[in-house]
This record gives structure tokens, sequence and C-alpha cells, in this order.
């Protein structure tokens, strides 16, 4: 349902430390006009951690209006509590989004069951298609490719972003259930084996400020064009490691400010990047000729 270059898209804010909608919107633009194929608001890439509900609402508000059905908008409307996951997601779907992107319960650790009835609750209480995200860096817990499997059985769980960075537990769900729901890369650096494996895409970091190119590698797999997408990943994959040179979304943030698109800004506890490693951003972005 949800396949391609998706985008989990950065939240600018003004110098002040407010929602910057113009500069939203023309975040968003920049994406479609680049062929990307979903918008992903409010994941972690957006900042949700640090968005108040009125602010959750309106960047997921915003994002429905400028996109205005041309691609799919998938919001990410996770928590660690399932009630307010599920009043989070019956917000998002009164507001017109076409898809929901569930982060596994942080903090929490719940045990595999406890993830199981957690997705199980959301399911049945929101009728729309479900993209869960497993994202054990950020989560402290892993769910595994035996409960994802389970929650396949749900017709409204369509697909999971794993960014666990196991290979083999995404081509064990694809293996055991890849006809009833979709694997997503959640890694740009592991878009390209992931999609050989028989993932339908990648929601994407790196682009938030290349678009145009991370689509034309995932349309080249597509494709079965393999040279071409083993040449383009291989050109990429300073750009996704530089993305991670501290902590997203902060270089992702402060690229698109050197590129002119949004203010730097990030919210506490996260901070300016250290000049040190701002250095070495530029010096990538440099010689891929984004600044």
């Amino acid at each position: 349902m949800f396949h391609g270059s998706m985008v989990a898209i950065i939240t600018p804010f003004t110098a002040e430390g407010n929602f910057d909608e113009e500069s939203y919107r023309q975040l968003i633009e920049f994406q479609i006009e680049n062929g990307t194929d979903a918008i992903v608001p409010c994941g972690t890439t957006g900042e949700s951690a640090t968005l108040s509900y009125e602010e959750h609402d309106r960047v997921i508000k915003t994002c429905i209006e400028q996109v205005n059905k041309r691609i799919p908008v998938i919001a990410g409307t996770g928590s660690n509590a399932t009630a307010e996951a599920i009043a989070i997601s019956q917000h998002a779907k009164e507001l017109g989004t076409d898809g929901l992107l569930l982060v596994s319960p942080y903090y929490n650790k719940p045990s595999q069951e406890g993830l199981y009835q957690h997705y199980k609750a959301i399911a049945e209480s929101v009728a729309l298609p479900q993209v869960l995200y497993n994202v054990p860096s950020r989560t402290g817990m892993n769910m595994t490719a035996a409960t994802t499997i389970r929650l396949a059985e749900f017709d409204n769980i369509v697909a999971i972003k794993e960014a666990s960075g196991d290979l083999t537990q995404a081509s064990e769900i694809i293996a055991r259930a890849g006809d009833k729901i979709d694997v997503i890369s959640g890694d740009d650096f592991l878009t390209l084996p992931l999609m050989a494996c028989g993932a339908k895409g990648v929601i994407s970091v790196t682009a938030n400020i290349m678009p145009k190119q991370v689509k034309t590698m995932v349309k080249a797999i597509q494709q079965g064009r393999w040279d071409d997408a083993r040449k383009l990943h291989l050109k990429l994959l300073d750009v996704h490691q530089a993305m991670f040179i501290e902590s997203n979304p902060t270089p992702v943030k402060t690229s698109a400010a050197l590129m002119g698109k949004c203010q730097a800004d990030v919210r506490l506890p996260l901070v300016a990047m250290q000049a040190a490693t701002l250095e070495k951003l530029q010096a990538v972005l440099r010689k891929h000729g984004l600044i």
C-alpha cells in the first residue's frame, strides 16, 4: 500500500522556537516536486517527542492540507501509552491522514505479548492502514519477527518500518509473512539490501535534503536496474552516515538550514551541532554540491 521513497520529514521551527508553517509547506512542495512517494510527519525526524498535542495536530493538519491528496500522508501517532496512541491516531484520522506510523512503546519495555496487545488494541480501535515502527535504538527494546508476523494477521496493519538494523529479522518477516505485511526500510543505508530481500521502499531521513536522488535509487531497484541502484547506494553512503553524525534530526535539519530551506533550530534536549561535527557535515554537503 505504501511503497517507494517516503520521507520522514523534519518539523522546522522559527528562531523563537515556534512551528514554522510557511517553511514546512515549502519543504513539502520540495518533496513532491522531486518525486517523493509519501510524506511522514511527526516521526522521530519530525521531533514528535517535543511537540505539544496542539502542535502535533497542527503539523499533521498542515501536512495534509499542503499535500492535498497528491501523495499519501502517513502521520506519526505512536505513544508509549496505548490509550494515548489510540486517541492521537483517532484524531489524525479525523484530520484526514491516509495512514499511521506507530512507534513501538518506548521506556516501558513491554514484553513481546505486551507489544502484541498494544498494536492489537490500536488496530481494533482505528480504521486506518497502520505501519508498525520498530526502532530499538530509540525505544530500548526490539520487536521480534515473530511478533510482527502475529500482527500481520490484522488487515489494517499493512507494513512495518524496520529500523532494527537486522537484515535477518527483516528477511524472516518477508519470508514468513510477506504476503500479509510489507517491510519498509527505516535506515537509509540499508535500503538497497532490504529491498533486494523484498522490502517495498524506505522511510528516509536523507530524502529531506536529497529527495530526487533517494527516489532515483529506489526506482532503479524497483525496475531491476541493480548496477544503477548499487552505484547510487554507494554514492549516497557518506550522506546517510553524515545524517547520524549526531542525534537525528540535528544533522539533517542543519543540512536543510545550510541549503536555505529552514532554520537549524532544534528543541532541548537536542542542541545545535558541535563545531567539529558541523565541519564534517559541511564537507559532505559540499562534496555533493548541496551547499
